[in-house]
């Protein structure tokens, strides 16, 4: 919760102090517009999510079973555990700071530098650093990917709704459903060891989360929003 508040404070200090706009330039506003971003954001990550782990126990030979003792209550700590970290990252990665290399750099260099920043620092988060360099450059693209699908959601939308759907969906199937994360044991536990899979099923996973989900999500972006930036231009003349 500190770190979510500290998030706040800086980037409004941010934002008054070096670009003179208010806080909610962030598109922080509700509408019904940006709630269905959000939802369908948070919908598709979360398929996609679902997808690429039930996948993985298929070829690595593990099953989940039902955590008996998970209670409503678990399901609502962690998940809103959950949603706190993904509004410090977006806050962090996503806010005040994309919003000026937005303005100064252009869309597409922010948008890089942001998920160059954000896979690196899941080496940190993640603990990594220093560790095996196939690892690194794994985590790096993994999570940059994420990144860049993130932050171009940002640039698009002009709010922050659309990227914590998207991360959120990610998170929550990943962390409250599977169980993978600092949470430890939630909804479901893996039952058995992991087989070694080939290079080229790691290749799809691989593919499925760091290609395909933010290849999709660009370009439906680019699609929908370049129709409605064209409808806007007409309107103006």
């Amino acid at each position: 919760m500190l770190g979510g508040i500290v998030a706040l404070l800086l980037s409004w200090v941010i934002l008054h102090r070096m670009a003179g706009e208010p806080f909610t330039v962030l598109g922080i506003t509700p509408t019904w517009k940006r709630c269905g971003e959000f939802l369908f954001g948070m919908v598709f990550m979360a398929a996609v999510a679902v997808i690429n782990f039930t996948w993985q126990a298929h070829f690595k030979q593990i099953s989940y079973t039902i955590n008996l003792e998970y209670s409503l209550l678990d399901s609502l700590r962690g998940s809103f555990w959950v949603f706190r970290a993904v509004l410090f990252e977006e806050l962090v990665f996503r806010g005040a700071i994309l919003y000026l290399l937005i303005r100064y750099v252009g869309l597409i260099k922010a948008c890089l530098l942001s998920s160059m920043i954000f896979g690196v620092y899941h080496w940190f988060s993640y603990e990594v650093f220093g560790a095996h360099l196939v690892l690194m450059i794994y985590i790096f693209l993994v999570t940059g990917m994420g990144g860049w699908m993130f932050a171009f959601a940002y640039a698009k939308t002009k709010s922050l709704f659309a990227p914590v759907g998207l991360h959120l969906g990610w998170n929550l199937v990943t962390a409250i459903v599977f169980s993978l994360g600092p949470l430890g044991n939630q909804w479901l536990i893996q039952q058995g060891e992991a087989v070694h899979t080939s290079d080229w099923i790691t290749l799809i996973f691989f593919s499925l989360q760091a290609i395909v989900a933010p290849g999709l999500v660009t370009l439906y972006l680019l699609a929908r929003y370049k129709s409605v930036e064209c409808n806007a231009a007409a309107l103006v003349r």
